[in-house]
């Protein structure tokens, strides 16, 4: 009975220790903190930002519009400064330059066919009223409107334009062929007929503002209109609309039969 009591206790006092045995194990401690993951360049994704959308190249009837549309702010910063019409400035461009075509403004942004005088910058021979006469070279078409003011304002053959109003257009190119600009004694005709085609004296207008006032302008009165289409002519609108050409002509306050697409026309007195 002893031994059976003593095996008792050795085997309780075995299975006690073995339940007091711990046995200590380190669990890794989990990172909380994301890592950015590096991308590599071909992992970048596409069209992260919308791509700008490029409007439409603008699209001009003929290169005399598109002229106009390139230099109309330039002529107008010009008639701020020195007091020129925007409208001659542009007209006169137009004309020397063949509308920005010309050897002279292509090759050397010469745009009003300023020969040299004395000019100590670069230069370009060109053939016009003599073989090889030297003209003014400009870096930037902007630099040939800023010359084209200073040989107007500082020159004292030209000082009487000065006197004449900013919106009297006729009177300057008038003045410019007195004043010995040009020796084509139809280059005041040509100027006025510029302007009024393309109503260059809009953009005098808009540098005047109110101080602007209404110059012998063409009287265009009230009535049908007609929109001119490539190949309209002036005798073939006066006859759709039961007129003579002379009839078309000063309804709309026009000096010749040149027309533009897009022009619009009074076609009812």
């Amino acid at each position: 009975m002893r031994k059976i009591v003593l095996v008792f206790c050795l085997a309780a006092v075995v299975f006690s220790c073995k339940s007091k045995k711990q046995v200590v194990t380190k669990k890794p401690h989990k990172r909380t903190e994301h890592v950015a993951r590096k991308q590599k360049p071909a992992e970048v994704e596409k069209h992260q930002e919308p791509e700008e959308v490029k409007p439409a190249p603008k699209v001009f009837a003929s290169s005399t519009e598109a002229y106009i549309y390139n230099y109309h702010e330039t002529a107008q910063q010009e008639m701020a400064l020195y007091g020129i019409p925007a409208s001659i400035t542009l007209a006169q461009g137009i004309l020397e330059s063949g509308s920005g075509k010309g050897r002279l403004s292509v090759e050397a942004n010469n745009h009003f066919g300023i020969k040299c005088h004395g000019w100590k910058g670069a230069k370009i021979y060109h053939d016009d009223d003599a073989d090889q006469e030297c003209f003014r070279k400009y870096k930037d078409a902007k630099y040939s409107f800023r010359d084209h003011s200073l040989f107007l304002s500082e020159r004292k053959r030209y000082s009487k334009l000065f006197d004449l109003k900013k919106e009297d257009y006729k009177g300057w190119a008038k003045g410019l062929k007195a004043a010995g600009y040009a020796t084509d004694r139809k280059y005041p005709d040509k100027l006025i007929s510029l302007i009024e085609r393309y109503k260059l004296y809009l953009y005098d207008e808009a540098v005047l503002g109110d101080k602007y006032v209404t110059y012998d302008m063409p009287t265009v009165q009230s009535g049908q209109t007609y929109t001119v289409e490539k190949g309209d002519t002036l005798y073939g609108i006066s006859k759709r609309f039961n007129l003579t050409v002379e009839q078309l002509q000063k309804i709309n306050g026009l000096r010749g039969t040149a027309l533009s697409i897009g022009q619009v026309l009074v076609v009812e007195p």
